[in-house]
């Protein structure tokens, strides 16, 4: 069966509507927990969210869902997606729900599910829930006898902040660095400053004042203007931009200068295997990280397998094959010999042990690579289904076969999370490699589309 329901990472849209609403939400807590009720324990769920308004809203209707089914549930409060997996795992759940939209504006929410692993479901589970909910729940009610409890673990954060502290050399410190941190009002804005600070950091906390409705807003990951600022105006080391649920890290040398995900893989995986410790002598990317990972890869003698977009893709694929180290341009760096999921706290310190180890400041450190110019562009669409006309599949053929004259490649794709058809691009002729963009995105405009927003990197 084809998820419907289920997106590039989990569920989400505008919450108080279809299907981010309180009568889907509980739907879907029974669904998974009628998937992950096995055997005659007592099975538990775990539910985190992230500072949105309308947590309040999806948190009881998941709970009540659970408990309808006869699960227990341990409610985490505003605690990182990352801290979510962790905790289900050391708790033994049976599964762990995180309510977040991740970097998208406060009037979205979504709901990511956890198996008792702690990694995320795979395709396949996610379908499976969907049928459940399909063909009725009534028959997975539980007996009155039988109803679940809830209660809140009130040391979650605490537990979180020490099990990233643990992930920091114990013989280093982050003493005489001054860090900015932004938390984009979200789930992080707790952790993130305390981390910093208990490892010696003074630390210049900033969009860490939720309040329901500001998270993401002109801070966080997506939007690392003021943390860049703060960097400069402080004479800061160092500047760290999570995004609203903390699964996704950028980064600001002490000139201000932003660093993202690909640089960090770069350098986290150039750093283990030095030492040895990096497994299957590579790293897993997805198709929209940069060629010229690549190529400082292939220069090292690593290897650069990728995946679909998507952190779970990922994971699933380092799983599969026993790397280590993984992640996405955008910032998801998931570290397995640590954590489950990208996260965004984790990879920082992994980052400040490597500064601090090499005593040089961090632009001299931190840019492994010069990127081959990219552009991307989205177009919005009234319909993703525009892939399938004529004119759009001749036009991308065409950009691919120009592409090769510049030794380029295109990815084009479908969001998983908005209305809008993803185009990227990329090659050492920036200026011819802007205008194939700009045709292809006119080509699929004309045949429907509603509108785009391009950035260029």
């Amino acid at each position: 069966m084809a998820r419907t329901l289920f997106g590039t990472d989990g569920i989400r849209g505008t919450a108080n509507s279809e299907p981010i609403t309180a009568e889907t939400a509980l739907q879907v807590a029974m669904a998974t927990g009628a998937q992950f009720r096995r055997g005659n324990h007592r099975h538990v769920a775990v539910i985190g969210k992230d500072t949105r308004l309308s947590g309040y809203m999806l948190e009881p209707a998941m709970t009540a869902g659970f408990i309808s089914v006869g699960m227990d549930v341990v409610l985490l409060g505003p605690i990182p997606t990352p801290a979510v997996g962790m905790l289900t795992h050391s708790l033994r759940a049976d599964l762990g729900v995180m309510i977040s939209a991740s970097h998208n504006p406060f009037d979205d929410n979504g709901i990511k599910l956890f198996g008792p692993d702690g990694f995320k479901l795979s395709d396949d589970v996610e379908a499976s829930i969907e049928a459940t909910m399909a063909n009725g729940l009534a028959a997975h009610r539980a007996a009155p006898g039988d109803l679940g409890r809830a209660r809140r673990l009130e040391d979650a954060n605490g537990r979180y902040i020490e099990f990233v502290k643990n992930t920091f050399p114990r013989r280093l410190r982050l003493d005489g660095l001054k860090i900015v941190v932004d938390s984009a009002h979200g789930a992080a804005y707790r952790a993130a400053p305390r981390v910093l600070y208990e490892l010696g950091a003074e630390v210049i906390d900033i969009a860490a004042e939720p309040d329901g409705f500001n998270i993401n807003d002109d801070a966080g990951a997506t939007a690392p203007a003021a943390m860049q600022a703060a960097v400069r105006a402080h004479g800061a080391d160092l500047g760290l931009a999570l995004d609203g649920d903390a699964d996704r890290l950028i980064i600001a040398d002490e000139t201000g200068q932003l660093v993202d995900g690909d640089q960090v893989m770069a350098l986290i995986a150039d750093f283990l295997h030095r030492e040895g410790r990096l497994a299957q002598g590579g790293l897993v990317a997805t198709v929209m990280s940069n060629l010229g990972l690549a190529r400082y890869l292939d220069e090292r003698g690593l290897a650069l397998v990728r995946t679909k977009v998507g952190d779970r893709y990922v994971v699933e694929r380092m799983r599969r094959d026993g790397y280590n180290v993984g992640g996405e341009q955008s910032g998801h760096i998931v570290l397995s010999d640590h954590t489950t999921t990208g996260d965004g706290l984790i990879a920082a310190l992994q980052v400040l042990a490597v500064i601090v180890e090499a005593d040089r400041p961090a632009s001299t450190v931190l840019n492994c690579f010069e990127p081959v110019p990219q552009t991307l562009t989205n177009v919005r669409v009234a319909d993703q289904r525009v892939m399938t006309a004529a004119q759009v599949r001749e036009a991308i053929a065409e950009t691919e076969r120009r592409l090769q004259d510049w030794s380029g490649r295109l990815v084009i794709r479908p969001s998983g999370t908005e209305p809008v058809i993803r185009i990227m691009a990329e090659g050492d002729d920036a200026a011819a490699i802007e205008a194939l963009v700009n045709e292809l995105a006119a080509t699929i405009r004309a045949a429907g589309g509603a509108g785009d927003a391009a950035a260029s990197a």
